[in-house]
């Protein structure tokens, strides 16, 4: 089968690498499991072993026929489309469960796919996914590593993610160039925990973020927060005035926003015509 550059195709080649990916998922018996890009099939046949039921997401036209060939129907539902507009929460609807979700995602939209998972985070239970390895260490860094940023905010805000191993380009062909490494995300929404609206929390940590080499005071006020109000809240929560955003934990961050959005209520308030 000839590999197309252009959908980002580097087909797993390594046995051992797939039991290990699918024995991470943990029992998949009677579970709906969504795989994204299945390409060449090395995952589809173990995990079809393995699952209640397979969805298996394929945007190559030529794939997805070469796979319906090979997966007898009633194991594998071989569907062709962009997983970017797969609708995880129909799925999940007529499964009567939340899916399972598992790929090596292409390289070229990585991030967009890791957003759409997120935002159908209500349909989602668990998922291994295998990225490129800086791209890894940035999603499951901590606060005070070189990696830790807006990435890694924003999909733990969505639940504990932990890296489980690298593999080499030679497990894959073509081999890319780079090394690639799995993950496991659970679903589990931190919002409600952290008392921080989702929108507007995930807005707030990409004006905290938009300039790594500036401070977190600056990068505010470069957003539009007062100088005084920036300072307040910083202070409030413990915050270092020159502190830098890698540097602050998601809890802290949480309490700087609802920091900032109690003084900007109170403003609001204090603003408003009286009766």
């Amino acid at each position: 089968m000839p590999v197309k550059p252009k959908l980002g195709q580097n087909f797993l080649d390594d046995a051992q690498a797939v039991q290990r990916i699918v024995a991470a998922l943990g029992d998949l018996s009677g579970h709906t499991v969504v795989e994204i890009g299945p390409g060449a099939g090395a995952i589809t046949g173990a995990l079809a072993a393995r699952a209640g039921r397979l969805l298996a997401v394929e945007l190559d036209l030529e794939l997805a026929t070469k796979l319906r060939s090979q997966f007898p129907s009633e194991c594998v539902k071989v569907i062709h489309q962009d997983v970017l507009t797969f609708d995880f929460a129909a799925a999940a609807k007529a499964a009567g469960q939340p899916l399972t979700v598992v790929g090596n995602l292409p390289y070229g939209i990585t991030s967009q796919i890791l957003l759409k998972l997120a935002a159908s985070q209500a349909s989602l239970d668990r998922a291994v996914l295998m990225v490129q390895r800086e791209v890894a260490d940035r999603i499951t860094a901590g606060p005070g590593s070189r990696d830790y940023g807006l990435l890694s905010v924003t999909v733990q805000m969505y639940g504990p993610v932990e890296p489980l191993f690298t593999l080499p380009p030679e497990a894959f062909i073509p081999p890319p160039d780079v090394l690639s490494t799995v993950f496991r995300w659970r679903f589990a929404p931190r919002f409600a925990e952290l008392g921080v609206e989702e929108d507007g929390f995930l807005r707030f940590v990409r004006q905290a973020f938009a300039q790594k080499r500036k401070t977190l005071a600056n990068n505010l006020r470069a957003a539009g927060v007062p100088p005084a109000a920036a300072a307040s809240a910083l202070a409030s929560v413990g915050i270092p005035s020159q502190a830098r955003a890698e540097a602050i934990s998601i809890e802290q961050l949480a309490a700087l926003y609802c920091s900032l959005e109690t003084q900007r209520a109170a403003s609001t308030s204090r603003s408003s015509p009286s009766c």
